[in-house]
Formats: structure tokens, C-alpha cells, sequence
């Protein structure tokens, strides 16, 4: 894809090209009014500023496409694990500079399917950074959008969340059978990321 994108790309701004040299010049009357050929200069500027963002449009498209056939697709989201244990701040920026967030289950269903997901993904990883946090005010728990969680899937065997003011930060644990709990944001650990599909 990224191969076609260059020539397709030049032969766009070569018809342009030939568009505004083949087009018959207006009178002299029409002509003087304005500056020579300031018109037309402005008419392809703008058709090629619409070929970039189209561009910029297709590599952004041809980006989420390699995300989702490296992760998994589903609930009208691409999800991919990272193997690279970092912050939980860390994780959600490293997820937010490849076009996504960290991942957040709105529901048991998909919650699950991160859990299988993570599994089959990270044999040897147990716990991963979803973006759930209650960092801004203690059990207030909301997403990396700052808006509320309403689906949580806490682990009560081991009491969770434990509510301490230190624990802002939500991680799935796939030993707990996708169970969550509130973590150290310091801690590192993998992370998922998701990506809307548009």
C-alpha cells in the first residue's frame, strides 16, 4: 500500500497540472482586474492542499489497518498489546502517538475478549494497563477521556479496588481471569492499546 500511495500520489499532482495549464485563459478584461495568473495559482494550491490531506488521510487509514491485522478487531475497535512494560502515563502516551488510548472494556463481552486477546498475545504476561484510573479524585474511576466508567470488572476476591489513595491506576490481570485492580501508576507493566475504527 505504502508503495502505491508515492505514484498515485504524482499522478494526482501531474493531472492537476495539466488540469490548470489546459484550461482557456480568461479576457484581457477579466485578466486585469486581478494579478496575472494569481487566480489559478490559488486554485491549485488548493487542490494540492486537498491531495495532502487526502494523503495524510489514506497513511493514517493504511496505519490503522497495520494495527488491526497485527492485534484483533472487534467492537468497532482495533486492539494490540505491548510487550514493553511502562508507566501507566507512559503506556497511554505511547498508545495516544500511535493514533489510539489505552484500552477501556465497556462491558463484560469486551472485556473478555481483551482478556483471551492479552492471553494468546503475551503468553508470559499476567497483568496489563487498561485506561481506567481514579487519579483526579479517589473512586471516582474514569477513562483516559475523563469521562465515567460505568462497566467495572473488579477482582472482590482480593478486596479490589483496595481504595488507597496510592493506587490510582487500573490494570487487567489475565491470571485473574480478566479481573481488574487498582495499581501504583508508577508499577510498569504491558499495556493495550485501542484504536476507533472510523
Amino acid at each position: 500500500m505504502a508503495r502505491l500511495a508515492l505514484p498515485v500520489f504524482l499522478v494526482l499532482c501531474l493531472s492537476l497540472l495539466h488540469f490548470s495549464s489546459s484550461r482557456p485563459s480568461r479576457t484581457k478584461k477579466a485578466v486585469s482586474a486581478r494579478q496575472p495568473g494569481a487566480a489559478e495559482e490559488d486554485d491549485v494550491k488548493s487542490q494540492f492542499e486537498r491531495l495532502w490531506q487526502e494523503v495524510n488521510s489514506l497513511k493514517e487509514m493504511q496505519a490503522l489497518q497495520t494495527v488491526c491485522l497485527r492485534g484483533i478487531k472487534a467492537h468497532r475497535k482495533c486492539y494490540l498489546t505491548i510487550e514493553e512494560p511502562k508507566h501507566y502515563h507512559d503506556a497511554n502516551e505511547d498508545c495516544i502517538a500511535q493514533g489510539g488510548t489505552l484500552a477501556t472494556p465497556r462491558d463484560l463481552m469486551e472485556n473478555n475478549e481483551l482478556r483471551d486477546y492479552a492471553k494468546r498475545s503475551a503468553p508470559g504476561s499476567k497483568d496489563f494497563w487498561i485506561g481506567v484510573a481514579d487519579i483526579v479524585k479517589e473512586s471516582q474511576y474514569v477513562d483516559v477521556n475523563s469521562l465515567p466508567v460505568s462497566f467495572f470488572n473488579w477482582d472482590r476476591s482480593k478486596k479490589q479496588p483496595t481504595g488507597t489513595k496510592r493506587e490510582s491506576c487500573v490494570a487487567l490481570s489475565v491470571a485473574a481471569q480478566g479481573k481488574w485492580y487498582d495499581e501504583v501508576c508508577r508499577s510498569l507493566k504491558n499495556y493495550i492499546c485501542e484504536y476507533v475504527i472510523p
